[in-house]
């Protein structure tokens, strides 16, 4: 307190009001930040009815209307409710033994109606296209109104089985050991079933310094209609597994693929490439906004790691390496005609034009972030006597986190 009174006494004696106005800004500086910060936080975490009173994404205040009586609901939403947003819908009879199973019949109807584009959901838009001359990657995405955003892509590797890539997604240990998927730090399977090849296992996933680490308790399971395979995996509750709160257990999680035989784009007719299609989204307990940033931003950087993965487990398997015991259970699958799933499908869904829409123009209250980054990081580069160094820093982080949308 005293060192703050002489600031404030040293303040007064100066000799012009220039110089006075000047020492009382730079002594304010740490409230300057304080300030901008909490409006980015703010904004961050702001309510979606807060984006569609204002007017986001251009929406009219018409279409407003369910948002905002939405946000009238008690705020405490367990995960059971979010989950029901994305909880597949199926009208086939399902067998009590098969009920009880983590992963059941429905799971299935739901896989398929994503990947034919019959899930009654909202219209996929088009983020991203990458082409190697091993392999081809576009991603999808689209934001459900009572969920996180889920994400649609599909990757087609050259010269790769469906068998061979169906068993390198499901080998937990070969994921660590080659560390193509660098975030799993940990896994162990909790239950099996020999008979349809469900598991419950645990995986621990690194997550970047300012988060704690993620725990999941997944179920999955795959079904074959002939050479083609719907590997379905989804968190499950098992109360039996104790809570920690480090790592943080992730309570909604899907991340589902269609494996199937592709023809190659070598020009000879030979379906000897293998596509991918995942679906997936997951709350890992940040604002989504911060988390479509993150996707976007890093989500290519972890599809180039998948290939060389694949390639180095051909060379294993070809080589005559033992299977793991994760990789034994993806053989075990249940067969199912894709075919009949027509019949006894009585949803009327029309197909979303999933591969022409493009990103919509933004309302100008879309910039406002943006405005305030950048304006928090003037007040912030003003106030610091550092050289141009420091302002460089500050301004071009600024424009890293508001230029995104620009992309």
């Amino acid at each position: 307190m005293g060192a703050l009174v002489d600031q404030l006494m040293g303040i007064f004696r100066q000799q012009t009001l220039g110089g006075a106005a000047l020492e009382l800004a730079i002594l304010a500086a740490p409230l300057w930040v304080a300030a901008i910060v909490g409006l980015l936080i703010g904004w961050a975490w702001r309510p979606r009815w807060a984006g569609a009173v204002v007017g986001e994404h251009g929406q009219q205040a018409t279409a407003a209307q369910p948002a905002l009586a939405h946000a009238t609901a008690p705020a405490e939403v367990s995960c059971r409710d979010t989950a029901a947003a994305v909880m597949p819908r199926t009208e086939m009879v399902i067998s009590p033994e098969e009920e009880q199973l983590a992963v059941n019949t429905g799971d299935l109807m739901h896989l398929w109606r994503l990947v034919e584009e019959k899930d009654g959901g909202p219209s996929w838009i088009h983020m991203m296209e990458r082409t190697l001359p091993t392999f081809r990657y576009q991603a999808w995405r689209r934001d459900p109104p009572n969920g996180p955003p889920q994400l649609r892509s599909s990757t087609i590797f050259e010269d790769a089985s469906p068998e061979v890539v169906r068993d390198f997604f499901w080998d937990d240990d070969f994921r660590i050991k080659n560390t193509w998927d660098d975030m799993l730090l940990q896994h162990e399977t909790l239950e099996e079933d020999t008979k349809t090849g469900t598991m419950v296992v645990r995986w621990v996933r690194k997550f970047p310094f300012f988060c704690s680490d993620r725990e999941y308790i997944i179920g999955r399971r795959i079904w074959a209609s002939g050479k083609t395979f719907y590997c379905v995996t989804k968190s499950v509750s098992r109360p039996s597994v104790p809570r920690h709160n480090k790592p943080r257990r992730v309570d909604l999680y899907y991340s589902s693929w269609c494996i199937r035989p592709v023809e190659s784009r070598k020009g000879d007719g030979l379906m000897t490439a293998c596509e991918v299609l995942l679906f997936h989204h997951e709350d890992m307990g940040i604002p989504w906004e911060i988390a479509k940033l993150g996707v976007r931003q890093g989500m290519w950087g972890c599809v180039k790691r998948i290939e060389p993965g694949l390639r180095a487990y051909q060379i294993a398997r070809t080589a005559g390496e033992p299977l793991s015991k994760c990789a034994a259970m993806a053989h075990v699958t249940t067969k199912f005609n894709a075919d009949e799933l027509n019949a006894e499908d009585n949803v009327e869904a029309s197909p979303s034009n999933n591969n022409t829409e493009v990103e919509k123009p933004k309302h100008w209250t879309c910039n406002i972030p943006k405005v305030l980054m950048i304006s928090g990081a003037v007040a912030l580069a003003c106030t610091f006597d550092r050289g141009l160094l420091t302002k460089a820093v500050i301004f071009g982080t600024a424009r890293r986190f508001a230029g995104p949308g620009r992309r």
